[in-house]
């Protein structure tokens, strides 16, 4: 799918099984992009959900702009492509400060949002959180550049990775990328949050610094349940299948024990 334009930014979208009876929007987390899914998690999901990727702003293919990467306007900005793709709610599934996307939009839309899974999702008044990112995010475009460009030139490996140096140099010292993240320290200790009435999974690699931030979204989701996989915050790219066949069970399964009439304790 190309570029699609919103009225506050461009952004660039892909769609696996657009006929799909229920939608699972996913969100990539900062300093990387859709690929993070769409290699291996998104496909599996693919099989029972339509399943909306896209690059948020500053990233990936999308329009470059120096502002608007706080909660808000990045809430701003998916709920102007559901409206543009003419989704009336979703599943939301995010990885990282992707998580905290997807936990804002149920704040802010609730009418929007189906079930919530958060991947890895940081607590922002973490010192480290925005280090925590950076370096994890590195890792994943360096494991697709591996496994996914074209590499089997070395002129092509090397064009891809001038082209993320770009994108990281233009992130960290012409935008707001830092304060933004920066104001939003506050954001789990928002009544809002703890206000979030969703089915929501919590999925954290258990040798990642961001598993307390787990167990605290845990604490005040009511409706929420943490999962531990092996791996550290770049779970998803070391895990696919297993944080894949994760959300299947949590978006699918369910579902379809609703529609079968199953009975929902069954094996």
């Amino acid at each position: 799918m190309p570029i699609i334009d919103l009225p506050n930014i461009r952004l660039h979208v892909q769609e696996l099984n657009p006929a799909g009876r229920e939608t699972i929007i996913m969100v990539h987390g900062m300093f990387s992009n859709l690929a993070v899914y769409y290699f291996n998690i998104a496909p599996m999901l693919a099989k029972h959900y339509r399943v909306v990727l896209f690059d948020m702003k500053g990233h990936g293919m999308s329009e470059k702009v120096q502002t608007g990467y706080d909660l808000t306007s990045m809430t701003t900005d998916l709920r102007d492509l559901m409206d543009e793709l003419g989704i009336e709610k979703a599943h939301l599934a995010g990885y990282s400060y992707g998580g905290l996307v997807a936990l804002k939009m149920a704040t802010r839309f609730p009418e929007r949002v189906g079930k919530l899974a958060i991947i890895e999702g940081p607590d922002p008044s973490e010192q480290e959180t925005l280090a925590i990112i950076d370096t994890y995010s590195k890792e994943f475009l360096i494991h697709y550049i591996e496994n996914f460009a074209d590499t089997t030139r070395l002129l092509a490996g090397k064009r891809q990775l001038e082209k993320n140096h770009r994108m990281y140099e233009f992130l960290f010292n012409e935008t707001s990328i830092r304060s933004d993240m920066e104001g939003e320290k506050a954001f789990f200790n928002d009544p809002a949050v703890a206000a979030i009435t969703n089915d929501t999974l919590l999925i954290y690699g258990e040798e990642s610094n961001c598993v307390p931030s787990g167990r605290t979204l845990a604490s005040r989701i009511p409706n929420s349940r943490l999962v531990l996989a092996p791996g550290d915050h770049n779970v998803p790219v070391q895990q696919p299948e297993v944080i894949g066949k994760e959300l299947i069970e949590f978006f699918v399964r369910h579902d379809e024990m609703i529609v079968t009439g199953a009975p929902a304790d069954c094996g």
